[in-house]
Parts: structure tokens; sequence; C-alpha cells
């Protein structure tokens, strides 16, 4: 899992008149779950983009006023008609405890039927893990390369490595769908072999 630093400074007011006028001044509330307690904190907006808008998960060392923390970005809450970052929630790593996180697929290869003409339907962008965090990657990597018209892949052909996939098993990640003219070409050439 790769790293990212992020400063902040200590908030000691909370409700939605200091939140709004942090906001109107270009900074976004945030707290910081962590073991001894939670940390009221803003950061400057411009300091989220690597961060936020990014399919990788990262590490997030925390500088708060001097008091450094490891975190993973938790929850990220969104302005409804203008998309702004409005409120960021953090968690403190503890190297030794398991840790639940949503971690970036990454599809390798090019499926044999999509060469074929068909079209590839990604299903799912991210999985659930739980894990330590030393065990958790940057994406976990699925090769498509084998997969036909019509076939999907689901979740319990992933190799998690040392992490539980928390996700239903059986739900698909991906699958090679068969396009109409496709279809229509195999009906053709299926009739004349039924009438045999």
């Amino acid at each position: 899992m790769k790293s990212i630093s992020i400063n902040g400074h200590k908030r000691e007011g909370t409700g939605k008149t200091i939140a709004g006028q942090l906001r109107a001044d270009g900074w976004v509330p945030c707290e910081l779950y962590g073991n001894a307690g939670n940390t009221h904190f803003n950061v400057f907006i411009n300091d989220f983009k690597p961060l936020v808008y990014s399919p990788e998960t990262f590490r997030v060392e925390l500088d708060i006023d001097g008091n450094k923390t490891t975190a993973v970005m938790k929850e990220v809450q969104f302005h409804p008609l203008s998309d702004e970052i409005i409120h960021v929630d953090f968690h403190e790593i503890d190297e030794n405890k398991q840790i639940k996180l949503e971690i970036p697929i990454r599809f390798v290869g090019v499926a044999n039927g999509v060469r074929e003409g068909g079209k590839l339907i990604k299903k799912l962008r991210n999985l659930k893990v739980k894990g330590f965090p030393k065990d958790m990657p940057d994406a976990l990597e699925i090769d498509i390369t084998s997969l036909g018209l019509g076939k999907s892949v689901k979740v319990k052909d992933i190799n998690p490595g040392k992490l539980e996939i928390l996700n239903n098993l059986s739900i698909p990640v991906a699958m090679v769908d068969v396009p109409r003219g496709l279809k229509d070409k195999d009906a053709a050439a299926a009739a004349p072999a039924a009438k045999k």
C-alpha cells in the first residue's frame, strides 16, 4: 500500500457554523478516530486531490500540528450539488491489528472474448478486505486473458494473498458481453444446423 503525507491543523470548535466558515476559507473539516481518542482537525482542500481523486488505496501519514499518526481514509462526504469535499474521516492504523479496507481491482491482460468482438463489462471496481496493514496491496490483480465470450470472473476466482475478502464470493467482478451482432450471427448459423 502506497503512502501519502497530509498536513492538518487541530481545531477546538465544532458545529455547523465553524465547519461552514472553514469550508468558505478553503479548508475541509476532518476527524481522526484514534486509539487514544478522536481528533478534530482541518486540511486545505487542494491537499486531498491526490488522495481522494485516485483509484488507489493509501496509507496516510498525518501530521496534525506536529503530532504524527499513520491512518487510512475511511469516509469522504461530498456536497450533493457541487461535489466539493465537505468532510473526511480517518482511522488510525495499529500495525498489530487487522483493518477493513476497500482495495481497487486491477485487470490484467486482454480477454479472449474481447478479441472475438465482445465487450468487457466491469461489475466491481473495489473489493472489501480484512487483514493486517502490512499485507494490504495497492490493488488486487485479476488476469482476464482467458475470459471468453459470455463468460465471467467471480470474486471467488481472486487470490487475495493473506487477506480475507468480505464480499459475496459468487458476485461477478467482470464479464465479456456478447454484442447483438454476434448473437444474431450465431443464431443464423445455428438455424440451418437445427433443420438437419
